[in-house]
């Protein structure tokens, strides 16, 4: 196919025929993806570099996108993670002290295409309609090729997304990555998390907390993990379909019971799936900063920020674990909790902060946890 350059005409095609022509926008190629999107008013960057989006074609529902600049230090993984990118309208000047940098840019630097212009909110009605499918983001000119294209594309569900998360052992320090060493000097509690496709924040309130933090790479075994002698174990997230996650839930049941576990999105669905429940996909998914959670045990009702196509089904649950969150939207699993051991997961992201800090206190449940089982 012929490359996209900016400003010229291109074109979102979907699978089942329907396309919505706008400009280009970041890199100059095409792309596909699962065409998903998020409700969020802000935190594009964000979302541009959740992990959890791999594999996917972004559309934001907002209008503007793009004013508030780029600022690099805020990016969650070590890259933009969307294969392409769907706006209403790009702001050409943003305007932010620390943002200098275009959204075109951005993409451009980073090789994602994307395409402005479009009614994004239309496409929204689409996808909630059809639920999520496959798309292209091309050349105007070349609408056709794509539409025979996408009738010959892998099914998004079918592909494994493992080396998304990381390839070798690091430590989280002062902010950043860092190879492991041999030994640390760091005072808190061990935290090893498994990192399926993380977001840098998850690192940062582990640390803020006092916690020395390890990220091991998804496909690390128990005696790898145990190996480190951590306090605790954090199931991160990351992009794709629970039930291609086997080896990653049998390292789940073969933690539980030896240490406090907390699972986040995927790391929740492992572990819902260690605790003998199935999964299952969303019609259109739940992404945006506006989803209600209740917390049953309480009562009380969280606004949560959410990115994630699957669920967990609770008919097959043990009678040793419990739902303790449920969305209010559709009724789906948002949280799950073992009656005897400490551990607990849930399906949004605590790490982000919709409420503003709604569910911050999700990290100190963990970090209690953990004290009262060094406590033992």
């Amino acid at each position: 196919m012929n490359e996209l350059a900016e400003h010229t005409e291109a074109a979102l095609v979907l699978a089942d025929g329907a396309v919505f022509r706008g400009t280009a926008l970041g890199a100059a190629s095409d792309t596909w993806g699962e065409v998903v999107f998020n409700t969020s008013m802000t935190g594009y960057q964000e979302m541009l570099t959740d992990p959890s989006y791999a594999g996917q074609i972004l559309v934001l529902t907002y209008p503007l996108i793009g004013n508030y600049g780029i600022d690099p230090p805020i990016d969650e993984s070590r890259q933009i993670q969307v294969r392409g990118l769907v706006v209403r309208s790009e702001c050409d000047s943003p305007s932010h002290p620390r943002g200098g940098m275009r959204l075109h840019d951005y993409l451009a630097a980073a090789g994602i295409p994307g395409i402005a212009g479009v009614d994004t909110r239309a496409i929204t009605r689409r996808i909630r309609h059809e639920g999520v499918m496959p798309g292209m983001i091309v050349p105007a000119a070349e609408v056709e090729d794509a539409r025979r294209q996408l009738m010959e594309l892998p099914d998004y569900d079918t592909l494994d997304f493992i080396s998304v998360g990381a390839a070798q052992p690091y430590r989280w320090r002062n902010g950043a990555p860092e190879a492991l060493a041999a030994a640390s000097d760091e005072a808190g509690p061990h935290v090893v998390v498994l990192d399926q496709g993380l977001k840098y924040n998850i690192l940062r309130n582990l640390q803020r907390r006092g916690c020395r933090v390890t990220a091991m790479p998804p496909d690390s075994c128990v005696e790898d993990i145990l190996a480190l002698d951590p306090q605790g174990v954090l199931l991160a997230p990351g992009p794709g379909d629970p039930q291609l996650r086997e080896l990653q839930v049998k390292t789940a049941k073969s933690l539980i019971g030896k240490l406090p576990i907390m699972g986040i999105c995927l790391g929740h669905q492992v572990l819902g799936r260690a605790f003998g429940a199935d999964t299952f996909k969303l019609k259109f998914g739940h992404r945006g900063g506006n989803h209600p959670v209740l917390e049953v045990p309480t009562g009380r009702v969280a606004i949560t920020a959410q990115n994630h196509g699957y669920a967990v089904d609770p008919d097959g649950l043990s009678a040793d674990v419990e739902v303790t969150h449920i969305n209010l939207h559709d009724d789906t699993v948002e949280g799950l909790a073992h009656r005897s051991e400490p551990v607990f997961s849930i399906q949004y992201h605590a790490e982000a902060s919709p409420g503003p800090l709604d569910n911050g206190h999700l990290f100190d449940r963990f970090l209690d946890l953990i004290g009262e089982v060094q406590g033992d």
